[in-house]
């Protein structure tokens, strides 16, 4: 059974959608899966799409593979194979600049769901003494194969091990494209692949922090929140604490969407803004953004937009418990993820440890869509701060 609908909903917006920019509104289909399976029991939600745009600067054939089907994460391995040699090539100071002699290493992890996990290490070059560990979460729609690369060989290159994962269903990670049944089941995915990731015997011993970006940033809150002995600080980047009151659907109709994603979970239908011009303030930074082939770009998944909204007002709630060591970054004029929420968390968080840094006239994307010279005076907060914690360990 089909069913055509055009949204007409108004946008709940997931900051932390950064890289895209190749959102368009079409028509849709949802077909009810009439032929479950033990590993989809319950009937399944499936969007027929029309063809992405075209990415300027290569091939019809490149064009050709980018264009397929990402729901599952064979096919999305197989894009990100094809273009990350051209990735790397891309005009971005996050490339130009990576340093030599990284070590590199990518491997997949089985959770406790049977969900096979990416992962990645950066590490310094042989004869580096490391410092301390960083773990990253990556906002939502991203992946920790893109931007990511160059900000972790830049943070190894000054003495730490840095490690990343693709949340389930993002990036190289199992699981339905761009869908969160459950928020915590994300959080506890975090939890559960850097407890193993700490047994490694590079890094045993030494000062653990967490990194989140965006979305990203309430999963890494949510985390330190359920185990805060886990980690020595956490570092947030435009961090996703409240979704914007000119973003959040009004009550009535939250209501409605909390009753069609207990129904149809999987549907999308939350028209998403391009956020590429919101998020990227240099153009030619924001142009880039397309070659982020495997990002999630498409209407935001009812259920997925439940379970964000609903993680954001814990959140809110329970800012106050936050008492680690606490570096808190973001951009002065993101119109994204509000930097007075930000400022909210920083007056509120009850740590005797914390640092809020405003960048005037930055846009959501810090560490990727400014300038050059303030996306290296990011990094160098960023170091700068994890060298003066972990010198005192």
């Amino acid at each position: 059974m089909d069913l055509v609908l055009n949204s007409t909903f108004r946008p709940l917006l997931p900051p932390g959608f950064l890289n895209s920019g190749r959102n368009h509104y079409r028509p849709f289909i949802l077909r009810r899966n009439l032929n479950p399976t033990p590993k989809y029991p319950r009937q399944t939600v499936i969007v027929m799409v029309d063809k992405k745009p075209k990415i300027e600067g290569v091939s019809e054939e490149l064009n050709s593979i980018a264009s397929q089907n990402l729901d599952h994460a064979p096919a999305r391995r197989r894009v990100r194979s094809a273009f990350t040699n051209i990735q790397q090539q891309l005009d971005h100071i996050l490339f130009k600049i990576a340093p030599a002699g990284i070590r590199t290493e990518e491997w997949y992890e089985k959770n406790s769901k049977g969900q096979e996990i990416f992962c990645k290490s950066w590490l310094p070059k042989p004869g580096v003494r490391i410092k301390g560990a960083l773990c990253f979460c990556h906002g939502y729609g991203d992946t920790c194969t893109f931007f990511f690369e160059g900000i972790a060989k830049h943070i190894a290159s000054s003495g730490y091990g840095i490690y990343a994962i693709d949340h389930p269903g993002f990036g190289l990670s199992e699981g339905l494209h761009g869908y969160v049944p459950s928020f915590d089941g994300v959080v506890d995915n975090v939890i559960e692949q850097y407890t193993i990731i700490k047994g490694r015997p590079e890094i045993r011993g030494l000062p653990f922090f967490i990194f989140g970006q965006s979305m990203g940033g309430a999963i890494a809150l949510k985390a330190l929140l359920k185990d805060p002995r886990q980690w020595d600080g956490i570092v947030l980047v435009a961090p996703m604490c409240k979704i914007a009151e000119d973003m959040t659907p009004p009550a009535p109709l939250q209501k409605v969407l909390i009753f069609l994603s207990k129904i149809i979970p999987q549907a999308k239908l939350i028209p998403q803004k391009d956020l590429a011009e919101l998020a990227f303030r240099e153009l030619k930074k924001r142009k880039m953004t397309p070659y982020n082939v495997i990002c999630y770009s498409d209407k935001t998944r009812l259920r997925t937009a439940v379970e964000l909204l609903n993680a954001t007002k814990y959140i809110e709630s329970h800012v106050q418990e936050v008492a680690s060591p606490m570096l808190i970054l973001h951009g002065a004029a993101d119109r994204v993820t509000d930097p007075q929420v930000s400022q909210f968390l920083y007056d509120n968080a009850s740590s005797k440890d914390k640092t809020l840094k405003l960048y005037e006239g930055s846009y959501h994307s810090i560490l990727e869509g400014e300038p050059d010279d303030r996306i290296l005076r990011v990094l160098s907060d960023i170091i700068s701060w994890l060298d003066i914690r972990c010198s005192l360990k």
